[in-house]
């Protein structure tokens, strides 16, 4: 079996999901589920994109199945749903949120794919899953993660992202 080496700073579009229609230029990009249903459109800068995270907390453990998140944030003015808004469930719910502040998650309604969070701690914000990024090389550069929270709950066998801030709890008011 042959490596197929990619160039990781480059776009890089895997089959990754049932739609093939993502797309990113310098300012902006798309965002999509695993079945192609919902796509967003984001802006790749600021003063749309606010910021970059891995979070270790509990919740983002359990709403993304995993032992962390990679989460960027976009200004609400800044963010666009191409297709499939109607196509969103949201579940809502503040018991787990470390702050008690709701967060109100956002999840297509055919595949499940969690597409965003939203805080009623940070208005006019949403908290965007790296992970539906459509162009792979953005995860690599302008949306690597700039900061990592609650690194006192990271499971012991994971080790702290390289070159990247950590902070115990939360850098946001999630």
């Amino acid at each position: 079996m042959s490596a197929v080496s990619v160039d990781k700073f480059k776009s890089h579009f895997p089959l990754a999901g049932s739609a093939n229609d993502g797309w990113s230029t310098d300012e902006e990009a798309t965002a999509t589920c695993f079945c192609g249903a919902v796509q967003l459109k984001f802006p790749t800068q600021g003063p749309g994109l606010v910021g970059t995270l891995i979070c270790n907390c509990t919740d983002c453990r359990k709403i993304t199945a995993s032992m962390f998140a990679s989460h960027f944030t976009i200004a609400d003015t800044h963010l666009t749903h191409l297709r499939g808004r109607e196509n969103l469930t949201t579940y809502s719910q503040s018991k787990t949120i470390a702050t008690g502040n709701t967060m109100t998650n956002y999840f297509c309604s055919t595949c499940g794919t969690l597409m965003y969070r939203v805080s009623s701690g940070i208005p006019g914000m949403s908290i965007l899953c790296i992970g539906t990024v459509d162009d792979f090389h953005l995860h690599e550069t302008k949306l690597k993660p700039a900061v990592e929270v609650f690194v006192e709950k990271r499971v012991g066998w994971l080790h702290g992202a390289e070159g990247v801030k950590q902070v115990e709890g939360s850098a946001l008011k999630l």
